[in-house]
């Protein structure tokens, strides 16, 4: 599995490319901005876009969606509970102040349980509200990709519209940390000294 973790823009947000290594096939989770770095990275896997997917609806996960998939021609997916705060009128302002644009239509909207798949690599939906109504993280063997529902030290807020902090520590408890030990957490910003961590690692503050 190609596996690169791209941090971008001023809030600090990962980006991460995921690609099949004998297909080339790969997505990009939450490309926020700083596009010659997402692309730089792309070519250096010699890859094909073909999905973006975002955890969330939030602009600063969601301003580069438009700049991606005019470039690459990639479907946009996003949980079914988020498609409606896409496009809003504040989301796309605040796309355009942090350097990007309002997002096109989602092609494809995920539930809980989905399945994406990128030529031989599976990614699990799982959703997790808590931060929004719609929040998902994204499971395959070995790894999650948690967006803003779990950083290395902390979570995502609580307190914007669709927030819930029972719904986001049930989220955490029960479907996040349940998984193996082993597992690398790969969080959705940079918030803390470190860029991942384990789900054993994260036990040691949630349970």
């Amino acid at each position: 599995m190609i596996l690169e973790q791209i941090l971008v823009t001023h809030m600090a947000v990962f980006c991460y490319l995921i690609g099949d290594e004998t297909t080339r096939e790969a997505v990009l989770i939450d490309p926020a901005g700083d596009f010659d770095l997402i692309f730089d990275a792309v070519n250096k896997h010699g890859v094909t876009i073909t999905k973006v997917i975002n955890t969330h609806s939030h602009f600063d996960h969601t301003s580069g969606n438009d700049f991606v998939i005019k470039k690459t021609g990639a479907e946009l997916l996003i949980h079914e509970l988020e498609a409606k705060h896409l496009q809003s009128m504040i989301n796309r302002m605040l796309s355009r102040i942090n350097g990007g644009k309002g997002s096109p239509t989602p092609v494809r909207l995920l539930r809980d349980g989905d399945i994406i798949k990128i030529g031989s690599i599976t990614l699990t939906v799982i959703h997790t509200p808590g931060h929004t109504e719609g929040s998902i993280c994204l499971y395959t063997p070995g790894h999650i990709f948690t967006g803003d529902t779990l950083f290395t030290e902390g979570m995502g807020r609580t307190d914007l519209p669709g927030g819930s902090y029972k719904k986001i520590m049930e989220s955490i408890t029960k479907k996040i940390l349940s998984l193996p030990d082993e597992t690398i957490i790969w969080p959705g910003h940079h918030y803390g000294r470190f860029p991942q961590s384990t789900v054993r690692e994260q036990k040691r503050y949630y349970l």
